[in-house]
């Protein structure tokens, strides 16, 4: 599992971090749509949604699946300019002029990426022009309701309408509560810019994209940076850069976009209130799937409280000492369990840090 981006041949002054107003602009939305992904903005996002005129209201609703699963690489147009060495734009209007430099077809593959399933990380055909694939859009558009079908049928007969009404309902929102929004936030991304782009002439890639997120590494020999994620795929960024946005608004999010022909970009929170060595993917199923068996969740039961032998568990359970250690390989694989020795005995007990850790392990690794 997990988002490969090759990065061979790319020069260190070829990756660039740099905030984005439309970025952060899209991921108020989908906050605003989703504030149960983001308990640490409750208070703004009631403050906003009781202050929202009801017709900018209705708009949001209108488009809303371009920010409610996450939010659409729509957000960040810079990457899908041809030349895959474009920069986000310094003021909103910026990098709205640059959404209008995507073609047509760049547009509308972007706008129905999360409801009409079109291919992301390799080319495929063009919704626009092929009638089949058009077809399967619209059905795949009707399992969300007539909204979603009305707006996609809107969106394939005349994408420059639904260009212009989107460029105007996100100017609305900048005036309605985004202009205040950045005027606070755009100092908090730029001195992570900073720091990042000062760390990366020091120290190197690998140091930057270590301090981005534990759920990247790059590995150097191999040229190729790995995102630890649920989902998968794949880029790379031939004669392109690698461009790294900050976002204030993210957390728990960190997103990958890697959409094939677009140069491809990390978007990555700051100031999370993110856990310590938080575990991967990989060692997030491994404790579910531990505490999954009703003997093990008993066990877990005992080393709750106290810390017990293999052959008092055995006693405690009516089961015979190996039965025990197998259950307790598992447990201690998985990190749950440790072990102490006292004398000729040694004691286990559950590590219950790291299982009252595991409700926020398990919403940060599901909305990585």
């Amino acid at each position: 599992m997990g988002v490969h981006i090759d990065i061979a041949g790319l020069r260190p002054e070829r990756i660039a971090v740099v905030p984005s107003p439309l970025a952060e602009l899209g991921m108020a939305l989908h906050a605003l749509s989703e504030p149960g992904h983001h308990p640490g903005l409750q208070g703004w996002v009631t403050g906003v949604s009781a202050g929202l005129d009801s017709h900018l209201a209705d708009r949001m609703c209108e488009a809303d699946f371009l920010w409610r699963t996450t939010f659409s690489d729509l957000f960040m147009p810079f990457a899908g300019v041809p030349g895959r060495s474009t920069l986000p734009g310094a003021t909103l209007a910026e990098d709205l002029d640059l959404l209008d430099k995507l073609s047509d077809e760049q547009f509308v593959d972007a706008a129905l990426e999360f409801t009409c399933a079109l291919p992301y990380c390799s080319h495929g055909p063009d919704v626009l022009s092929d009638a089949d694939v058009r077809r399967r859009a619209l059905e795949l558009a009707a399992s969300r309701g007539p909204q979603q079908v009305r707006f996609s049928e809107r969106l394939l007969d005349d994408p420059p309408q639904i260009r212009a009404w989107l460029r105007q309902f996100l100017e609305d929102c900048d005036e309605a509560f985004f202009a205040e929004a950045w005027s606070r936030l755009r100092h908090q991304l730029a001195a992570d810019a900073r720091h990042k782009t000062d760390l990366l002439r020091r120290k190197g890639p690998a140091e930057a994209l270590a301090s981005v997120s534990p759920a990247v590494r790059l590995d150097e020999s191999a040229a190729r940076v790995t995102i630890d994620k649920l989902g998968t795929g794949h880029s790379a960024t031939e004669d392109g850069g690698l461009l790294l946005v900050p976002t204030s608004l993210g957390w728990p999010h960190l997103s990958v976009l890697h959409r094939y022909g677009w140069q491809p970009a990390l978007h990555y929170p700051v100031g999370s209130p993110e856990l310590a060595d938080p575990p991967s993917v990989g060692q997030l199923a491994l404790r579910m799937t531990a505490l999954s068996h009703p003997v093990r969740m008993r066990i877990c039961r005992h080393l709750a409280r106290s810390a017990y032998t293999t052959s008092e568990l055995a006693q405690v359970h009516g089961m015979t000492a190996p039965e025990i250690s197998r259950h307790l390989s598992v447990l201690k694989k998985a990190g749950l369990v440790t072990t102490r020795r006292r004398g000729r005995y040694v004691l286990h007990q559950l590590d219950v840090t790291v299982v009252a850790r595991l409700g926020s392990d398990f919403l940060e690794g599901i909305l990585r």
